[in-house]
């Protein structure tokens, strides 16, 4: 895959799909920035990644992308020098339908979904250019396609896909590559994080295993190892792209 000896920045990485994405490119052999809010997540993931790799070199960032994202790009130089790709992973979900959501809700989606990761994208490219590196944005099928009571979340994915279309072509005359994957229901804590109980997050999982062609929900591995390959030189070809990870949702007939 020739990611040995690569700087990564993982937003998102003190959980879920971040988690285990940090860890797969510390098993590659990949220098990995792990950042995350929660210092005690953080630590484990950094456990998960020795475990990969004894040899891995980790740079643990306890912060939030919505405020710090100069600090993240600036600390990560600092220690090594270069960076060579940023996975904007970290995001929210929060449910309403138009009537009952407030202006509050609509900022706290987009500053997290998609402002940091203009900062992060704006902050890290001159670096990019430099390594000729790449970009892999986490969306969701949400952006692909609509659902009620889900407004703000699915308006600020589809917003995130073109954004990543957008700085596909700003950079390709870089070389540096710019692509997305949009998992459908994955087994992490974000719906746990959204409030729901474990029962009910239960419940939801399997409600949603119908939704998907191929009959179930998906696992972080499978949007990691989506996320492995974008970023390798085996993508070289490829940019502008949105990569469906979710069995099939976005072609079904009901999201």
């Amino acid at each position: 895959m020739s990611l040995e000896g690569k700087v990564v920045i993982v937003t998102g990485a003190s959980s879920g799909i971040g988690a285990t994405t940090a860890e797969a490119f510390a098993k590659e052999g990949s220098k990995v920035v792990l950042v995350g809010r929660n210092e005690t997540n953080l630590k484990a993931t950094e456990a998960a990644c020795k475990a990969a790799n004894s040899k891995a070199e980790l740079l643990l960032i306890t912060a939030d992308v919505t405020v710090d994202a100069k600090r993240i790009i600036n600390t990560t130089i600092d220690r090594f020098g270069q960076l060579d790709v940023l996975v904007n992973n970290a995001g929210i979900i929060e449910f309403g339908i138009i009537l009952d959501v407030d202006v509050d809700q609509f900022d706290r989606l987009f500053n997290t979904n998609v402002r940091s990761v203009f900062l992060l994208t704006k902050f890290a490219a001159p670096h990019l250019i430099k390594t000729q590196g790449n970009i892999v944005n986490v969306s969701s099928v949400a952006g692909l396609r609509s659902k009620r009571g889900m407004t703000t979340y699915c308006t600020s994915k589809a917003a995130l896909d073109q954004f990543t279309r957008c700085c596909a072509l700003d950079l390709a005359p870089q070389n540096v590559r710019v692509n997305s994957v949009n998992p459908g229901v994955i087994v992490t804590d974000l719906y746990r994080n959204a409030g729901f109980s474990t029962k009910k997050a239960h419940d939801y999982y399997e409600l949603a295993k119908d939704k998907h062609p191929l009959g179930r929900v998906g696992q972080p591995k499978e949007v990691a190892d989506a996320i492995i390959f974008l970023a390798s030189d085996s993508s070289s070809f490829i940019t502008g792209a949105i990569i469906p990870i979710d069995g099939g949702k976005h072609a079904h007939y009901s999201f």
